[in-house]
Formats: structure tokens, sequence, C-alpha cells
């Protein structure tokens, strides 16, 4: 089974601009879409440029095996024709186009696309979006940064981050082999209208316009009602098998628009009348631009000279000629008037400017855990130098009712104590005087461990000259006052003390330790 395009195109320079950039061709086995950017200088020759390189691929004899490749290759042809001129011509430099294009073979369509111009397929009344836009926004959207409906009102959505254009980058298109199945109907658009048409109205069109070419007349006029900003151009092409294509008026001739049309693309062959053939002794299919100036006609209102074609680079002496050619085909708009133009941006670049979309927010989020984390480690230093310091103080206090030495100081923080005992006397507190006792209680403090020691073993002596322990006792090295009492040498074989033993354990604070 075989089919065939019935196609139509239309492009408008808009409401705002002075010049249109976009360029398009439908033919009977091609449909390109290409959207200039690069200001005056530039941006109509580039997409004109692309174009005068991809007619010559208007032919039937494709086979499906090969479409894509000759595709490919003559979409990098454009690329060299695009830094060839820049090179004829300085001021050109900067220039690139977005590339959208489908190429018949038998009843399969090649498609390439590089940049923000879009195709859409309406099949069985659904319409979806068939290519993905190479734009920074999308960036953002497909890794979850903004959502689509963002991405609209987004103040970097015209950065194009991959086009066709005269620097030194490799950006291969995307390509893919899609079905021509009879019925569905295509549309290549540039972002005149896809930027500011939601799709749901761009489908209500597709489905109820019959023909293709009042399609393209209701979706520019339905974009420049929007407001559109840019230029608009479509291209609406329907399959038909070939009982349709017998009951409806063949269309045969390319349709050329936009600065394309303006600089005078064709796809000449030997005979006129047959647009689509390959010229022969030709290594660029024939394409060629004729130049134009920006006047409306010579003064006195004689008719305009008919403009010169030449070659897009056939040769040396075209080549030499080019930059004035090229000059001539400036669209008609004043130099001084101020052009937007969508800014192009490689790969390489897409890591700084994702840093430079993070949110004050999200920069702000990283101080304060930051500040956070530090305050913790300065405040957990500062507490263990501080418990540091505690352990090199000692002083005299209480602990299981004797006296002890302990390491630290006094202190408690909730569940937190800051001293423990290292040495009991064995002597009880509630043995000594009042006073005394008193004055352990309050702790006393010393400047070492020798010195809490002597303190100790002071405060027992003078308990000891007011009537208190006469002696005392060595001080335990074991922290833990719980120690049972060992049987001394007074213990009778059966466990009975000695009447020695008894008196003697009825001095006051001797016989019993910790």
């Amino acid at each position: 089974m075989t089919v065939t395009l019935r196609y139509a195109a239309r492009s408008d320079v808009g409401l705002v601009r002075s010049n249109n950039q976009d360029s398009a061709y439908a033919g009977p086995n091609l449909l390109v879409v290409a959207d200039g950017m690069g200001g005056h200088a530039g941006g109509d020759v580039a997409s004109a440029l692309t174009i005068a390189a991809l007619v010559g691929l208007d032919r039937p004899d494709h086979s499906s095996e090969q479409s894509m490749s000759e595709l490919e290759r003559t979409i990098d042809r454009a690329r060299q024709d695009l830094v060839d001129a820049t090179t004829a011509d300085p001021d050109l430099a900067g220039m690139g186009t977005t590339v959208t294009a489908l190429l018949k073979s038998g009843n399969t369509l090649a498609m390439a696309h590089l940049g923000d111009s879009r195709a859409y397929l309406l099949r069985d009344g659904t319409l979806a979006q068939v290519t993905v836009d190479h734009t920074f926004v999308q960036h953002l959207v497909d890794t979850g940064r903004i959502t689509p409906d963002e991405a609209e009102t987004h103040p970097q959505r015209n950065v194009v981050m991959r086009v066709l254009g005269d620097f030194d980058l490799d950006l291969t298109p995307d390509l893919s082999i899609r079905e021509a199945v009879p019925g569905d109907r295509w549309m290549l658009c540039s972002d005149g209208l896809s930027g500011f048409v939601p799709d749901d109205e761009i489908a209500e069109v597709l489905i109820s316009v019959a023909t293709p070419a009042d399609a393209v007349e209701r979706l520019v006029s339905m974009s420049m009602r929007a407001g559109s900003t840019d230029n608009i151009t479509v291209v609406v092409a329907d399959v038909l098998d070939d009982a349709a294509a017998a009951t409806t008026v063949a269309t045969v001739t390319p349709e050329i628009v936009g600065s394309a049309a303006l600089a005078g693309v064709t796809a000449a062959g030997d005979d006129p009348q047959s647009p689509t053939s390959l010229p022969r002794g030709s290594d660029i299919d024939g394409d060629t631009v004729t130049g134009f100036t920006r006047s409306t006609g010579p003064a006195g209102g004689q008719a305009a000279p008919s403009p010169v074609a030449v070659s897009v680079l056939p040769d040396a002496v075209a080549q030499d000629g080019l930059a004035n050619t090229l000059e001539q085909a400036m669209l008609a708009g004043g130099p001084d008037e101020e052009q937007y133009q969508p800014d192009v941006q490689p790969d390489e670049d897409l890591d700084e400017d994702v840093a430079d979309e993070e949110t004050p927010t999200k920069r702000r989020a990283w101080l304060t855990v930051l500040g956070a984390v530090l305050l913790i480690i300065g405040l957990g230093l500062a507490g263990w130098g501080g418990y540091r310091w505690t352990q090199t103080q000692y002083y005299v206090g209480e602990a299981d009712g004797q006296v002890a030495v302990f390491r630290g100081i006094p202190a408690t923080a909730g569940p937190l104590t800051f001293s423990t005992p290292v040495e009991l006397t064995g002597t009880r507190v509630d043995e000594l005087p009042g006073f005394v006792a008193d004055r352990v209680n309050e702790t006393i403090r010393a400047t070492s461990l020798e010195d809490a020691r002597g303190r100790a073993d002071r405060l027992i002596e003078d308990a000891a000259d007011e009537g208190g322990p006469t002696s005392s006792p060595s001080p335990s090295q074991s922290p833990d006052p719980s120690t049972s009492e060992e049987p001394d040498g007074n213990s009778s074989p059966d466990g009975n003390s000695s009447p020695d033993a008894e008196a003697g354990s009825n001095d006051s604070g001797q016989g019993k330790n910790g």
C-alpha cells in the first residue's frame, strides 16, 4: 500500500516583529519548519539556508532504510552552509535555526528534530506532541524541578539548548522512523503557535477543519488573536491511502513560505514545471537563494529588476559573492528596531544554569542546616572541654554516709552529675560533731587529690580533738563503701568474738571499716 500527503503551509510575521525569521516547506515527500534566530543579521538567513539545503530531499526515490540517514546527512550539510556563510560574512555570526522535518518514504516517515519547533500527530481523534522541546525549561520539567504549568510562564522559556547553528558543536538531531497511517493528520509549527495557543484548542481545529489549507489559516489566526509576539508558521499534512487520494484533488506543487520564500528558495531542476526534480551537474541539489533589497521598489515607480539567483556555496565564485547576497537577503525592517531573539545555549552549559536556577529558599535552607550542625558541634566541643576541666577538680564531701574524697565539682544537670567519690575514709559523718558534719555536707574544695586527702585527715583529727573519733583509719582506695567486714584475729574458732574483741569493738569509730 502506498500513501499520499495532502498538505498546506502558512507563515505570518505576526503582530510584533518587523521581519519574518521563520521558514517552512511542504511537498509531496517532505515537510519542514525552521524557526531562525540571530536578529537582523542572521535568523532569516539561517532558516532560508536550511530550507534550501533540505528541499532536494523532496523526491520519491528514498528507501525506508536510507531515508533517516539521508535526512541526517542533509541537516549536517545545512549546518556547514551556515558555518560557511558566517565565514564569508562575519556579521552573520551567531545565527541559528530550529529544524523539524518529516521525510516520506513508502509508507514510513523519517523524522529529524532540533530546537523548540514542534511536530504533532492527530490519530483517531487524539492529538499528541511527538517531539520534545530542546529547551532549558523542558529540562527542568523532565528533572522535576518545575511543573509543565510553571514552564509556560518561566522567564527562561525561550532558552533553546540545541539548534542548527554556525557554532562548532556537533549537535545531533533527534531521529526516528514513524509509520505513515492513512487517516493521520500531522502538524509542524514554530513556537509562535505552540507557545500561545493551548494544545486542546489546536486539537479542536485539526479535528473539525476538513482541509489542511483551511486548518493552517485558522491556526495562524488563532495565534494572533491569542497575542502571539513571535513569527507564526504552520504546516498541516494529511496521510491518504489510494482510495482517499483518488477522490481528492492532489497537491503536487511544493509550498515554500516565510523568509525562504522571500529569499527565493526553490527546488529547481531542468524543467521549471517539475520543482522536485534534481538538477544535473550540481552538488547541492539545485538549491538557490535569490537576493533582494530592503526597499519596496525603485524610485519613480519603475518595476523592480528581477533578482539574480546564486547557488548556495556550490563553487568558489559563489562563495566570493555570498556575503553581498546574504546581506541583501535580510528582510525588511530598520536596523535600529529592537528584535526579540530566543537565546541559544549548548548542552554543556546546562549544569551551570541548573545551579543558577536554585531558589534562594533552597540556599537558605542549606545554610540553616549547616549553621545548626556547626552550632551542635561547637556546643559539643564546649561541653566536652568543660567536663574535662571538672575532672581536674577535687573536694571533700559525704558518700554512703562516710567522709570521702571526690573528683569533680559538686554540681548536677538533670540526670547528669559532675563528680565521683574516689576514696572513702571510713569515718562516718553522723559520728562527727555537728559543726564538722555540716562542713562535710557543704563540701570542702581542694586544689588537688593530695590536698583533698590532707583536708579529710585534718577534718577527722579536728573531730577527734572535739571528742569525736580518736583516730583516722587510712583511706580506702575503693569507691565502694559496702565491703563486708573480715573476721580479725580476736575471733574465736567457733565464730564468737572473744571478750577482748568485744571490748575493742566498743571503741568509738574503731573496728568499723568501709
